[in-house]
């Protein structure tokens, strides 16, 4: 109660402490206050719940948001019986009346959601029910059933003036006040809806359920609006979104997935390939989405146009080259994970292996001898391994050359031997031919196991003379971070022997 009284107090910074306090409390004694204690004769949030005007009425909008979070934290407790569909209801009863308000001026007419009032408690409202869906999981769903398809037709709204102010005035109407707040309305929509399909799960929110009730209403407006757009104007939280429906819905979206890579693949492509700059958070949100089809919808990839299978693979190989540390790991994390999904699956793998796999070798070698690019070099050794050893024990059956170039009785192994020896030649003239020779050799020994394999390909860059003048350690990276972590632990675990030593926040929750 003396937390309320804060949330009234105007003295600088006191209601945010008491929000954010208040907070914490819900998120650790979350069961305290959906129990019926002996003084109470009903448990404490449905007192709360009653009282929530009253005590929000002197509170910011983001202060309003913190606190709906933390009910919303109380509710997801499953502990007690309670009825937390009713009370999900109560507590979002201020914010609905506020929407069906605006909902309603906008049946009588469409532009008053142009209005930038309107447009700003469009806002507020759709981060206090993010902010709730965060915090209270799968029941969430009832509340977003009250306005689910109000808020798509919002979206389209929005997205509709939004391309018609672009067509008029040109790319600087994404800079114009208005257009902004239209499209920050935009993102707040995907933002609740990619942390709806985050928390979703049973009973309330089954997948099966969430990708026949929720996805087919959604991709309509929102992969047409940013397949249209300029590429100013597409949203880096549409890759996000579908990222997450996938990662979440599996198998479940298998059939949608075609045609959201039709709608964001070839324009986001387009947009990240010009340079190594441009479009940050997009990059980063594609490769990810990339990520989630690769090992959540991998069918479906071979349910799509050649030409983009084609771009696909292009794709990963871009990534890995990308002077971006974490875009050049992800890209070197879809490549294995490709590779393993096509060895899974023998109707694909020998068409997969002849278009791509000698290509496959020469990119990752590029970047294995890339100075930029050390920091890879524990993935572009597993990666090689991997594939090395997939043509050393005959699991490539179709021919990795034109067989009319070749002599009569050429074999895959040899063939690639040949292959892989007059690129490193070409490339290290510095080379001796014993050298490249022995290397070689050792990339087709199937007794070497990972460790060892790293050790050979360790071995043989420092030959380069590219290499040979350089600070080597990004080599010895896993192994140096591996020893880290070990002594970290140890000397925590030394630490927490005797008491007092370490910090609260270095202290395990349930001890």
């Amino acid at each position: 109660n003396k937390l309320f009284e804060f949330m009234h107090e105007v003295h600088p910074g006191v209601q945010d402490m008491a929000c954010d306090t208040f907070l914490k409390i819900a998120n650790k004694c979350k069961r305290k206050f959906v129990t019926l204690q002996s003084d109470e004769t009903s448990p404490f949030i449905c007192e709360l719940v009653d009282q929530l005007p009253t005590i929000i009425s002197d509170l910011q909008p983001h202060q309003i948001q913190a606190f709906y979070e933390a009910v919303g934290c109380m509710l997801s407790d499953r502990g007690v019986k309670l009825d937390r569909t009713a009370l999900l209801s109560r507590l979002m009863d201020l914010p609905n009346q506020t929407w069906r308000s605006i909902m309603d001026r906008a049946n009588a007419n469409v532009d008053s959601l142009i209005d930038p009032p309107a447009i700003r408690e469009i806002i507020k409202i759709l981060k206090c029910n993010t902010r709730v869906c965060g915090s209270v999981g799968s029941l969430f769903t009832n509340q977003l059933q009250t306005f689910f398809m109000d808020m798509l037709n919002v979206y389209k709204v929005y997205s509709e003036r939004i391309s018609a102010a672009i067509t008029q005035q040109g790319e600087i109407a994404t800079q114009m006040s208005l257009v902004r707040s239209m499209r920050s309305a935009k993102k707040e929509v995907l933002r609740l809806l990619i942390t709806f399909i985050d928390k979703s799960g049973p009973p309330e929110a089954a997948p099966e359920a969430v990708a026949q009730g929720f996805i087919p209403p959604v991709l309509d407006p929102i992969l047409g609006d940013y397949q249209r757009n300029i590429a100013g104007a597409r949203d880096p939280e549409v890759l996000r979104l579908f990222a997450t429906v996938i990662e979440k819905l599996k198998n479940y979206v298998v059939n949608d997935v075609p045609r959201i890579m039709e709608a964001v693949f070839e324009c986001t492509l387009q947009m990240i390939t010009t340079n190594f700059e441009d479009f940050p958070e997009h990059r980063i949100r594609f490769f990810e989405f990339l990520k989630a089809i690769n090992s959540h919808t991998f069918s479906a990839l071979f349910n799509i146009p050649p030409e983009y299978q084609k771009l696909v693979v292009d794709s990963v190989v871009w990534a890995i080259k990308h002077t971006e540390r974490n875009i050049a790991d992800t890209g070197l994390d879809i490549l294995h994970d490709l590779l393993l999904n096509v060895a899974k699956t023998p109707h694909v793998a020998q068409g997969f292996y002849q278009q791509f796999l000698l290509s496959l070798i020469q990119e990752v070698f590029a970047v294995l001898t890339d100075r930029m690019h050390k920091s890879g070099f524990r993935m572009h050794s597993t990666i090689l391994r991997m594939m090395f050893h997939l043509v050393q024990t005959n699991q490539v059956t179709v021919p990795l050359f034109d067989p009319a170039t070749q002599p009569p009785g050429q074999t895959n192994p040899a063939f690639l031997r040949d292959h892989i020896s007059n690129l490193l030649s070409t490339s290290f003239p510095n080379l001796t031919r014993t050298q490249v020779a022995k290397f070689v050799e050792g990339m087709f020994d199937t007794n070497m196991d990972l460790p060892a394999f790293k050790q050979h390909m360790r071995d043989f860059l420092v030959q380069l003379k590219e290499f040979s003048v350089e600070d080597n350690s990004g080599l010895f990276g896993e192994e140096a971070e591996t020893e880290a972590r070990k002594r970290e632990e140890a000397l925590r675990q030394q630490r927490s022997a005797v008491p007092g030593l370490l910090k609260p926040d270095e202290l395990d929750d349930d001890l």
